[in-house]
């Protein structure tokens, strides 16, 4: 299944990180980022419309139809903010532009990043997971073909990427840890960019996925980054189920390095705070 995705901010850690995946993964064929700082990448797959106020969409509204696919991963820290503020960014500006998408696009799945700890009966004590889980309800409410909530706790950073926050990255050679002990709360950005799009192509038996869920769905890519792009460039391979270069490529001798990342370089993205619209 091709995906036409939109994404938004890609000026973030975890936005930054799906759009690497789905720049790598060959069944995206287009992505849309939104936001009001441009993202840095320049690439066939990518257009990117900037917007001075993201609840104005009236520009763009023409443009936001034949999307089968929305990763929004839009959002600030309610560090230092009022319930008001932060509703205003959190639940009115994600449910504004939900609410546009949805009308153009009946077949759209629609992926939020929330986060562990969101309070669904938004009758707890703390903020923002109230005001988060008014927004997961009142997305499931709309329209789409599919929504999913994603709740990551620790997320490992994908190595490379710019717009990782500073607390990851001194907290990051504690992965090994956090997993052993913390599993049920530890993810990884790459995981979680391959959830999302798994969930558009196979969907996911609830709506709601916490660590567990993300890690499971990722895993179910038989076939990540390169494994896809042979398949679709050779011819008759040989075997499909454990593919190797040897198996694939007519000559070793003309096997050329394999790239870490993306063919775009996200090296020159600049540092961005945690504010990542």
């Amino acid at each position: 299944m091709k995906l036409n995705a939109i994404i938004t901010g890609v000026t973030g850690m975890v936005g930054e990180g799906v759009l690497h995946e789905c720049l790598l993964h060959p069944e995206v064929e287009s992505i849309l980022v939104i936001g009001r700082r441009t993202c840095g990448v320049q690439h066939e797959k990518v257009k990117e419309f900037l917007l001075p106020d993201l609840f104005d969409l009236s520009g763009i509204e023409a443009q936001l139809a034949g999307f089968n696919a929305c990763f929004f991963c839009m959002g600030v820290s309610s560090v230092g903010m009022k319930e008001e503020d932060y509703t205003r960014i959190t639940y009115d500006l994600t449910l504004n532009m939900a609410r546009a998408l949805a009308s153009r696009n009946p077949d759209m799945t629609f992926c939020y990043v929330s986060g562990a700890g969101t309070d669904s009966t938004e009758q707890g004590r703390s903020m923002w997971a109230r005001v988060k889980g008014r927004t997961e309800n009142h997305l499931l409410q709309l329209p789409f073909r599919q929504a999913y909530m994603f709740r990551p706790g620790y997320i490992q950073p994908t190595p490379g990427l710019k717009n990782t926050y500073r607390a990851y990255k001194m907290l990051g050679f504690l992965y090994p840890l956090f997993k052993l002990f913390l599993g049920r709360y530890v993810t990884t950005l790459k995981e979680i960019g391959l959830a999302m799009i798994h969930a558009v192509q196979k969907g996911y038996d609830k709506p709601v996925l916490e660590c567990p869920d993300i890690v499971k769905l990722a895993k179910e890519d038989k076939f990540p980054g390169l494994q896809f792009y042979l398949l679709k460039k050779l011819n008759k391979p040989k075997k499909i189920g454990i593919l190797s270069h040897s198996n694939l490529l007519p000559s070793p001798n003309k096997l050329k390095p394999t790239p870490s990342f993306y063919p775009v370089s996200l090296a020159d993205v600049p540092q961005r705070r945690m504010n990542c619209m």
